[in-house]
């Protein structure tokens, strides 16, 4: 059972995803395994389930900085409940968390919402205690009880290389490991943030949409971390509407989380066609091509808008 319902049109369109991707991985001895992606488009009629198709959607895959997404999201669940407390500096956090995909930033909101900070060894019971506390984003989202988000794991801060201290100890603790997405559960988060769903009052899901943006004329689109060049909006055509949030990781000392490049993306086309597309990737000679993401968001789009 999944949120979407999957269609034969979206499924032609998966196809030539795969076509596409399939040879490109075959070239450079990546295993195809290491390719996943969900594709969906709003219901034709109100209320409906949202279109759609996939690709191993259950794969769980180390996801890069996808996780800040969730962070996100926690943080504004939280900032409703009132067990967070707004201040300038969450603010701050949150946006550059998503613009610059800062990962001081995602560790500050990771601080405030587990109320662990990672800092010098600490002894085995208090060290218990620690690891139990960083345990409430992956509670905050097993609460929402949807299934798309069964096997994922979003105990762990971002780092750029090894772990130290805590943060090691606490990794080798975890029975899940890294931090985990499937493209699937990716995708389930995306279709609440962007359609009319329960999950956070409007003001709320308007401020989360708001830090996804993405301006295909802004005079920092070149600079790496803003995430479009090399991303699935880098190609789309002139006067699409981008929200994304992409994630990539180069050599990090371990082979559990190198080498991965994956981005979430909602568009809306000119002529106002639009599609929600999720799609990670593993191996070297993948996470390294700035082109391999843009043209299979390019693919889509010209299918999307060739169709209707």
């Amino acid at each position: 059972m999944s949120f979407f319902t999957d269609t034969a049109d979206l499924k032609r369109i998966g196809a030539l995803i795969e076509a596409h991707a399939a040879p490109i991985y075959a070239a450079r001895n990546v295993p195809f395994a290491q390719f996943a992606y969900v594709l969906t488009r709003p219901a034709p009629e109100r209320g409906g389930k949202p279109e759609g198709a996939a690709l191993r959607p259950d794969w769980r895959a180390y996801p890069c900085s996808l996780v800040k997404v969730f962070h996100l999201v926690a943080a504004q669940l939280r900032l409703e409940d009132g067990r967070l407390s707004a201040h300038g500096e969450l603010d701050r956090a949150m946006r550059d968390m998503i613009l610059w995909s800062s990962n001081s930033a995602t560790n500050y909101i990771i601080d405030l919402l587990t109320g662990t900070t990672g800092d010098t060894l600490l002894g085995d019971a208090e060290m218990t205690i620690w690891c139990e506390r960083r345990e409430e984003i992956n509670r905050i989202f097993a609460a929402l009880g949807w299934p798309e988000l069964a096997g994922i794991n979003l105990n762990q801060k971002l780092m750029d290389d090894l772990r130290y201290g805590r943060e090691k100890i606490a990794l080798d603790r975890s029975a899940a490991g890294h931090n985990c997405l499937t493209p699937i559960a990716m995708a389930r988060l995306m279709h609440e943030i962007f359609s009319n769903s329960a999950l956070l009052p409007p003001a709320r899901q308007a401020a989360i949409r708001d830090h996804l943006a993405r301006d295909a004329n802004d005079p920092d689109r070149g600079r790496g971390a803003y995430q479009l060049l090399g991303y699935l909006g880098d190609a789309l055509p002139d006067g699409t509407r981008i929200w994304s949030k992409a994630g990539r990781t180069r050599w990090l000392g371990d082979d559990r989380a190198s080498f991965r490049r994956h981005d979430t993306l909602r568009a809306i086309l000119p002529g106002g066609h639009e599609f929600l597309l999720t799609v990670f990737t593993q191996g070297e000679a993948v996470a390294e091509d700035d082109g391999f993401l843009p043209a299979i968001g390019a693919l889509v789009a010209a299918e999307i808008m060739g169709q209707r």
